[in-house]
């Protein structure tokens, strides 16, 4: 039962004001590993989707690539970094994966998962590209892969991954398989960011992801994606939600089981809306359900969780929410009022670092910042 995020209710943002993300003023945030960019993360999780506790801190898994002259050159260059954070602090593991070990030319974002007992890590994540490319393509695979956790001196490790295992394929029939859309940012297609859920009300464990409809008529036709796991593998679903000619990307889904309820969260910017249709503000968007198959309705009537300020529309980005409803995301350019003219302008003002964190309410249909 897929369930349709449509234009009036995009539409009735207008209506009412904004709920803001927390500001973030320029500069206020230095970053915590210099020397490189650092955006889209998230923590390693137990299997019911708390945070895992692991050697007095958290996990985390970040997109990371050498600080450049134009940020934007970061998602050709993206490779998963591990760091644990603790109260004292963000301590570097370096990056995640051996070298050579991902079939993509980068990694993109996906989510992690750890045994009961604490002694293996399971990532899913996004394969960009084809390794050894001479030029970085569009093309985008859902990977998993298994390591050995151990702590070493208060230090998380990660040893042992094991090769990496194409998870769930697009088909060309539901989701499509031709990623590069208008080849600009915002307008290529999407088979990423895939975030593991497992169902409480039956064990049943699922892959959400950001996905393309195959079918559609229309070049804005973001998707959530869903894949259930089988015997043998996964097995590709009808999309969750869609966006057919409202949104072309729906980003980094991720399922909240609270209060009984399922709360499906994506990220999404103002520039990707359908032109000729209501719009948006770069935000945390979501929908409510009875039940993972849906039908799934808009949180707030719209959609809109919280957006960026106004006045900071660029501010931040990639907002993940957590079990306990804290929400993730990285400083994105909090001084610009618009997108830069420049690269030296946009390297300027990249926060490139972790956001910090805020926190929501759910009560039902509506969400707020607390």
């Amino acid at each position: 039962m897929t369930s349709l995020w449509s234009r009036d209710a995009v539409a009735a943002i207008a209506d009412r004001p904004i709920p803001e993300v927390p500001r973030i003023a320029a500069h206020s945030m230095p970053p915590v590993l210099p020397g490189q960019d650092l955006w889209d993360y998230w923590p390693v999780q137990e299997r019911d989707g708390r945070t895992a506790t692991i050697a007095g801190g958290m996990l985390q898994m970040l997109l990371s690539a050498p600080v450049m002259p134009d940020p934007e050159s970061r998602h050709a260059l993206a490779r998963i970094r591990l760091m644990h954070e603790t109260p004292n602090g963000w301590c570097d593991l370096g990056t995640m994966l051996p070298d050579g070990l991902a079939p993509g030319s980068r990694e993109w974002s996906g989510s992690a998962i750890v045994t009961p007992g604490h002694d293996r890590v399971t990532l899913y994540f996004t394969a960009a590209g084809h390794r050894g490319e001479a030029k970085p393509s569009f093309d985008q695979r859902l990977f998993e892969t298994t390591a050995t956790l151990s702590v070493e001196a208060g230090v998380p490790r990660l040893t042992d991954w094991t090769t990496p295992i194409e998870s769930v394929v697009a088909d060309g029939e539901i989701y499509t398989r031709d990623m590069a859309g208008g080849g600009a940012i915002g307008t290529i297609k999407a088979f990423r960011d895939p975030a593991w859920f497992r169902d409480p009300a039956d064990g049943a464990e699922y892959l959400v992801f950001a996905a393309s409809l195959a079918q559609s008529t229309s070049p804005y036709n973001g998707a959530v994606g869903l894949a259930r796991r089988v015997l043998g593998g996964w097995a590709l679903q009808s999309p969750l939600i869609t966006a057919d000619g409202v949104n072309n990307e729906l980003e980094r889904p991720h399922i909240v089981h609270h209060d009984g309820r399922y709360y499906c969260f994506w990220a999404t910017q103002r520039k990707v809306f359908a032109p000729e249709g209501p719009s948006g503000p770069t935000g945390l968007y979501g929908m409510v359900a009875d039940r993972i198959e849906g039908p799934w309705t808009p949180l707030n009537g719209s959609g809109l969780v919280c957006g960026n300020p106004p006045a900071a529309p660029l501010q931040a980005y990639s907002w993940l929410v957590l079990a306990d409803l804290s929400v993730l995301s990285f400083v994105d350019r909090p001084g610009l009022a618009a997108n830069p003219v420049d690269a030296a302008e946009a390297r300027a003002h990249f926060g490139g670092t972790p956001a910090t964190p805020f926190r929501i309410v759910l009560n039902g249909d509506r969400a707020a910042v607390a």
